[in-house]
C-alpha cells in the first residue's frame, strides 16, 4: 500500500540521503496528500490518470484557513511524487515511471532586489551606539556579503566563522556543504559585534530576553529566521525604503550585484549553493542591460 512504502521513504530521505527535517516535514505533508486524495491505493494501481485528476484536486484544494496552493507548491508536490517513484524504482518496486511525471509551466518569479545606494543606506540605518546595533549590522553586512540563507546564518555559531581568514563552510539545502566568502567591511562588523561579548554562547547571533541591551548579563537563546526577518524589515522601514524588504532580498541583491559586475552564473551557483543552474538563472535579467550595453559599444552597426 502507498502509506506503507511512504514511511519507508521520508525514513530513506532521513537517514541515508541525509535530507533535513524541514524537507522531510514538507514532503510528509505533499505525500500525505496524495494519500488523501486516493485513499491509500496500491503502488502498482497508480497511473498518469491518477497523477492527472490529483493534479486537479490539487488545484481546487483549500487549506484549513482556507488558502488554495499555488502553482509553485503545487509543482512541490509534484517533485515529491517524483522522487517517490524512483525510489521505488530503486527498489524494483512495480510503480509509474517517475519520468512520466510532468511539472507545471510557471511564470519566473520577479526577482527583488537592492541597488547599492539602498543596500548602503539599509545598513547605515542602524545605530550602532548599542550592543543590538551591532549585533544588527553584523547581521544585515553579512547577509549581503555572503547571500547566505536567512536559516543558514540563524544556525551559524561563534565557530563556524573564521574572522581571520574571512571565508567559511556553510551548510545549505540537502546537507550539501559549500564555501561562503567575507567581505572586510562585514568581518569588521562581526568582530565590532564579538568584541561586545564575554560569554561563552555557541550561536553566533544571539537574542537577549530582557530591558537591557547589554550581552553580558541576562538571559538569551539563539536569534530566531522570524527575529531576523523582523529585523531587516524593521530597517528597511527605517531608511525609507519602499520596497518589501527580507533577507532573502539581500540574498538577491547579493547575486545581481555579482552578476551585474561580469562574474558568470557558474560561479554564482556555486557561491548560492544552487543545485541546479536553472534555479539561478531567475538572476539574468541584471545581465539583460548589459547585453545591450555591449551591443551599442562593440556591433559595427551601431558605429
Amino acid at each position: 500500500m502507498f502509506s506503507e512504502y511512504m514511511s519507508d521513504f521520508l525514513e530513506y530521505l532521513e537517514v541515508e540521503r541525509g535530507r533535513s527535517l524541514k524537507t522531510i516535514e514538507n514532503y510528509s505533508l505533499y505525500l500525505n496528500r496524495f494519500l488523501e486524495f486516493t485513499d491509500d491505493i496500491k503502488v502498482n494501481k497508480i497511473t498518469i490518470q491518477t497523477i492527472s485528476k490529483w493534479r486537479q484536486w490539487l488545484n481546487r484544494y483549500k487549506t484549513e484557513d482556507g488558502r488554495k496552493i499555488g502553482p509553485a507548491t503545487q509543482n512541490y508536490h509534484l517533485i515529491a511524487m517524483r522522487s517517490f517513484f524512483k525510489y521505488l524504482a530503486k527498489r524494483d518496486v512495480a510503480s509509474l515511471a517517475p519520468e512520466k511525471i510532468e511539472l507545471a509551466t510557471s511564470a519566473r518569479p520577479k526577482v527583488e532586489f537592492l541597488n547599492q545606494e539602498e543596500v548602503v543606506r539599509l545598513i547605515e540605518a542602524v545605530d550602532t551606539k548599542t550592543n543590538i546595533g551591532l549585533r544588527d549590522r553584523a547581521i544585515l553586512e553579512l547577509l549581503f556579503s555572503t547571500g547566505l540563507r536567512v536559516s543558514e546564518l540563524a544556525a551559524l555559531n561563534v565557530s563556524d566563522v573564521d574572522v581571520k581568514n574571512g571565508e567559511f563552510a556553510v551548510r545549505g539545502k540537502g546537507q550539501k556543504d559549500r564555501p561562503v566568502y567575507v567581505s572586510e567591511s562585514a568581518i569588521a562588523s562581526i568582530q565590532r559585534y564579538l568584541d561586545t561579548r564575554k560569554d561563552e554562547f555557541t550561536p553566533l547571533f544571539l537574542h537577549f530576553r530582557g530591558t537591557q541591551s547589554d550581552f553580558n548579563s541576562g538571559e538569551y537563546t539563539r536569534l530566531s529566521v522570524r527575529s531576523i526577518q523582523r529585523l531587516v524589515e524593521r530597517y528597511a522601514k527605517k531608511a525609507g525604503i519602499s520596497k518589501h524588504v527580507t533577507p532573502h532580498t539581500l540574498r538577491h541583491s547579493f547575486a545581481t550585484d555579482l552578476l551585474t559586475n561580469g562574474a558568470d552564473l557558474r560561479s554564482v551557483q556555486s557561491l548560492l549553493g544552487h543545485a541546479n543552474i536553472q534555479t539561478t538563472q531567475v538572476y539574468t535579467h541584471v545581465t539583460d542591460p548589459r547585453l545591450r550595453e555591449v551591443h551599442n559599444k562593440y556591433h559595427s552597426g551601431n558605429q
